[in-house]
């Protein structure tokens, strides 16, 4: 098997070359990257990713940038639950694709992601816990490096990204309250630091709370929900004793934090749903202890295999003409054309379980 001495030999150069060629290094220059790619064939020469890029004009690998402490579901249980979801559906819709996944994660987004994209080391990524502003729309247009989102930006047209409509979800669980008889509700949101670091889900959901309130006329207070079963519980005897009086129905969008709530109603010699209604928004497909609640689940292998697609199309896309090919099965979108955006239609689940509150 050959070496990269062998390769270096070969093409008259030094090892050290060798690897900045394979590495992607312009400052080399053109005549010199002509013999180590010539050098690299005739050797059949494969130093793990750099010889497919060489041949390919690509890697064969799509990054997951998923930020540590920034996951879609806020406080640790929740962020890791939905995180290793999506890492998974990720990974499959990648392999499917024939690609493999890189596992990007960084406490700060921006320079995390600027390592992947100045490694050479993917051909595109897939960004996760997306702000509306997010700094990592600016790197990869600064790098021109592929990319898309699983979260809706601010600017809407800066990057191909898929979401679930969370502004909708919230409107569609007041509305279905409010048709129900419910007239006080608390819509118990994401985190504080997800609101504070302006996460689109967060706030997307905010406004949705807002607009079901004016569409329907009932009172929805605005709180956020915790993760936490002693947490929790504060929560909710504070909320069944505030002097505006106690809710008939909360809306939780969180896809862990509802277990907390019903624990706690039930400790506080409130059932659910006789006393208490309760929706839930972004709760995990698989997860059945949830099947009972009227709930608005977030659809994982959707948003990851439609986010992987963009992606790649987006890394099609930009690729010149003469290394760009079709791939894995995928028709390349033509250069220019607008960055995709799907925002997916919420689907509440068990509404026919909801109750009018109690005479």
């Amino acid at each position: 098997m050959a070496s990269i001495r062998d390769v270096a030999r070969r093409a008259g150069v030094a090892p050290s070359t060798v690897s900045y060629v394979l590495n992607g290094d312009r400052s080399t220059t053109e005549e010199t990257r002509r013999r180590v790619r010539e050098a690299v064939e005739a050797l059949d020469y494969h130093p793990r990713a750099g010889a497919r890029m060489l041949r390919s004009g690509r890697t064969g690998v799509v990054a997951l940038a998923l930020p540590r402490g920034g996951g879609a579901g806020g406080t640790a249980g929740g962020r890791h639950a939905v995180d290793g979801r999506f890492a998974i559906e990720t990974a499959d819709a990648a392999h499917r694709l024939g690609y493999d996944l890189l596992l990007a994660t960084s406490g700060d987004k921006a320079s995390g992601l600027r390592r992947v994209a100045v490694s050479g080391l993917a051909d595109a990524a897939v960004i996760m816990a997306v702000d509306l502003e997010d700094p990592r729309i600016g790197v990869v247009g600064e790098l021109d490096f592929p990319a898309a989102l699983i979260g809706r930006p601010a600017d809407e047209a800066a990057l191909p990204w898929i979401d679930l409509d969370w502004e909708r979800a919230a409107v569609l669980a007041v509305r279905e309250l409010a048709a129900a008889g419910h007239r006080e509700v608390v819509y118990l949101g994401s985190a504080e630091e997800e609101v504070r670091a302006r996460r689109s889900a967060a706030l997307y959901g905010i406004a949705g709370a807002g607009r079901g309130a004016r569409e329907t006329g009932a009172a929805v207070r605005v709180g956020h929900a915790v993760d936490d079963a002693d947490e929790a519980a504060g929560l909710l005897r504070a909320l069944l004793a505030a002097p505006e009086g106690p809710p008939t129905a909360l809306v939780v969008q969180h896809p862990t934090a509802w277990s907390h709530v019903l624990a706690a109603a039930g400790a506080l010699g409130r059932r659910v749903p006789e006393d208490l209604a309760v929706v839930v928004i972004g709760s995990l497909p698989e997860d059945t202890s949830c099947a009972r609640l009227p709930r608005i689940e977030l659809p994982v292998p959707a948003m990851s295999a439609t986010a992987v697609e963009l992606a790649v199309e987006d890394a099609d896309a930009r690729r010149p003409a003469r290394g760009r090919g079709r791939s894995r099965g995928q028709a390349a979108a033509p250069p220019g054309e607008a960055a995709r955006q799907v925002l997916l239609a919420p689907v509440l689940l068990g509404g026919d379980g909801l109750r009018p509150p109690p005479a």
